[in-house]
């Protein structure tokens, strides 16, 4: 865990992730394939006979963060870190696959997926577009994500929405540029931008029903070089994330409908962009149920949370979800009181959780 942590690598470039993945797996005497999702590796174990498959997942990918640790496997590479926890993942599930090759004691067949690129790149996606359950044809897949905010020891698990979509958009806002002094003689974008960022967050508060979830965030503001120049354009960014297709659909349709709505009133135009990065994540029932018994195994029925709210947050995994019936848990990962959150400079995956994670 701690030679990953110290060479991290971003998604789609995890080659020496994958290398180690793979060199270890083939040690453990599992049938390794690779190449899917460009550094995909996917282990395949039998057990005695049957004809049920289990795929169980974890992400390798690192963050461009600057980490802020002074630990002796603190990243090789400035800007680059394991800041959410996919090395404590990715070892957690190099650890089962080992038990698992040992002992066997268990029918059909798991396939152990190690998915690239699951911050914002969609490796999920580009490893189901490549074949991955064409070619290894699951019943159920499982995923977990460690949760600073749980005590080590606990896992969080429940049926229905666990993890928000994720949607991007982009608006351009163009005017008329002019003398900062005589805005008169211009179309001013900047007040027009301003206004819409305002009117943006009644979709929330004023549109969406509110017995349902949704977030909609401005988060870059982009215009002007100058102190007395006004600008002729400015471009506003930012993330809506949702539950339901219904909530999306009316979120994106808003969005389009006051940034339009808001330039026209300014005599200003306006070009949006809307794009859907990841589905929500969204747990099956069944399959649920057995996550929920495999883990009070675990753990006992005392540690087990079975009613914590969903997290706004998203996850590429939801695209497994789409595909195959499953069932994705956090599980607790809190350190000292001083601990952080994830995609912290200073977060390091907490080595307590790795027993319960490979055992679950």
């Amino acid at each position: 865990r701690k030679d990953i942590h110290a060479n991290p690598e971003l998604g789609f470039k995890e080659n020496r992730t994958s290398d180690l993945v793979a060199q270890l797996l083939t040690s453990f005497g599992l049938e390794v394939h690779r190449g899917l999702g460009q550094t995909g590796v996917v282990g395949i174990l039998k057990g005695s006979s049957g004809n049920n498959a289990i795929g169980l997942r974890a992400d390798m990918d690192a963050l461009p963060i600057l980490e802020e640790n002074t630990f002796e496997y603190k990243s090789r590479d400035d800007g680059v870190m394991h800041a959410c926890g996919h090395d404590g993942h990715t070892a957690m599930l190099l650890g089962a696959a080992k038990y698992l090759a040992e002992t066997k004691n268990f029918s059909g067949t798991v396939y152990f997926i190690f998915q690239p690129a699951e911050e914002g790149l969609g490796g999920a996606s580009t490893m189901i577009q490549d074949g991955l359950f064409e070619k290894f044809p699951v019943d159920g897949v499982y995923g977990l994500h460690n949760w600073p905010g749980l005590k080590v020891g606990e896992i969080a698990v429940r049926s229905g929405p666990m993890m928000a979509a994720c949607d991007e958009f982009e608006i351009t806002v163009i005017g008329e540029g002019a003398h900062g002094a005589m805005p008169h003689l211009g179309i001013d974008p900047v007040v027009c931008a301003a206004d819409i960022v305002t009117s943006l967050q009644t979709i929330v508060s004023r549109v969406i029903d509110p017995l349902e979830a949704a977030v909609v965030s401005v988060t870059k503001i982009h215009g002007g070089d100058a102190f007395n120049v006004i600008p002729k354009q400015v471009d506003l960014a930012g993330t809506a994330r949702s539950f339901k297709d219904s909530v999306q659909q009316n979120v994106e349709s808003e969005i389009f409908q006051i940034a339009k709505s808001i330039a026209s009133a300014h005599r200003c135009t306006a070009h949006v962009t809307y794009t859907h990065q990841f589905p929500a994540t969204v747990n099956h029932e069944a399959e649920t149920l057995l996550a929920a018994k495999a883990a009070t195994e675990l753990v006992g029925k005392d540690h087990i949370h079975h009613n914590l709210p969903p997290c706004m947050g998203s996850e590429d995994f939801s695209y497994m979800l789409n595909e195959r019936p499953g069932s994705y848990i956090w599980m607790g990962n809190s350190g000292d009181p001083g601990g952080c959150f994830l995609h912290n400079p200073k977060y390091d995956f907490n080595d307590e959780s790795l027993v319960w994670g490979a055992s679950y």
